[in-house]
């Protein structure tokens, strides 16, 4: 299949959802590398302020691919034990033939319910644009047989080009002690129109995320402290349904500092998807994620996988070294 065909059944196969599909949200491999992404109620948990940076190129052998970015930046305020965060978001689908771009911002509220056990509630408020390039696609019905892409379609433009909404999202986080936490999150409350028709059959749809984990020592503590250049690993497990797609990850983090390795595999239950392998650095206040989706879906062999790069850098660090100032949950860095 040539380049330009493949291209045309990529665009085409876009085209036509554009009204109707119920799509899903952008999906990254290093998810607690991106935890106001994940969840809203893990904004403040790592306490000191933190500016997060995060970049995936999904499928990067087609010609449409998608690429996404994402920055944010939390803060704990411990006067009144709660959180501030914003979140920037956006997504080019088809080589920017899709476009949608978003801004947060998020508030949550830290509770300790037990002498180990924390509680952490998120509400976010978000703003949505969407932008569509439908005078780059491509259409059956353009197709001459000897000239190529020459005709003009009949298919009816959209009412808009450009579509904006806000959207609402919550989430619930708890840990015990320093070694078990999970979170569940609810995304898309409201379930906003965001189609370019004005025919209302396109919506964003709820989105529930659960993401449960642990720390194993692999060394012992000292004064009942893990040491931060110990041995450890954490196996963890996220699940995602929005409409009718559901993703299952399971995985485990294997760290020696400043080292952490991880290890994933991810299935979308109807078919497997890919198996994911992570490399981490992190020094004091510093930290890099690289992450590749091997493929093992029917795809494997033309999507060329996705590459996924995270950046995480942490102030004031060293005010929070303490065992009573760390933050209520301990999720990975990655």
């Amino acid at each position: 299949m040539s380049r330009r065909v493949f291209t045309f059944l990529l665009t085409l196969s876009i085209s036509l959802t554009v009204s109707v599909v119920k799509g899903q949200d952008p999906a990254f491999s290093q998810f607690y590398a991106n935890p106001l992404y994940l969840n809203p109620a893990l904004t403040g948990a790592a306490f000191a302020p933190r500016l997060i940076l995060n970049y995936r190129n999904q499928w990067p052998s087609l010609p449409a691919n998608f690429v996404t970015y994402n920055a944010s930046y939390d803060q704990y305020v411990p006067n009144i034990s709660s959180s501030f965060g914003v979140l920037f978001n956006t997504d080019r689908a088809g080589d920017g033939i899709l476009t949608t771009t978003s801004f947060s911002g998020i508030y949550s509220y830290s509770l300790p319910v037990g002498r180990k056990t924390f509680v952490n509630a998120g509400l976010q408020a978000s703003f949505y644009q969407r932008k569509l390039d439908w005078y780059s696609l491509l259409f059956e019905d353009q197709i001459d047989p000897i000239r190529g892409f020459v005709k003009p379609t009949n298919e009816r433009a959209p009412d808009n080009l450009s579509v904006s909404f806000l959207d609402f999202s919550a989430g619930l986080a708890i840990s015990h002690d320093d070694f078990l936490y999970a979170g569940l999150a609810v995304h898309h409350l409201t379930e906003p129109f965001d189609g370019f028709y004005n025919d209302n059959n396109s919506k964003m749809n709820m989105k529930i995320t659960f993401h449960a984990g642990g720390i194993i020592d692999l060394e012992p503590r000292v004064r009942n402290r893990r040491s931060q250049t110990g041995m450890s690993l954490s196996p963890n497990i996220l699940y995602q349904q929005q409409q009718n797609f559901k993703q299952l990850n399971i995985g485990l983090y294997f760290n020696k500092y400043p080292f952490v390795v991880g290890t994933w595999f991810r299935h979308n239950i109807e078919n497997p998807d890919a198996f994911i392998f992570l490399l981490g650095f992190q020094h004091n206040s510093f930290r890099v994620g690289y992450s590749y989706d091997v493929t093992v879906s029917k795809l494997k062999n033309v999507t060329g996988g996705a590459h996924e790069i995270s950046f995480g850098f942490q102030f004031d660090n060293n005010r929070f070294n303490n065992r009573k100032n760390k933050g209520p949950i301990p999720c990975p860095s990655f």
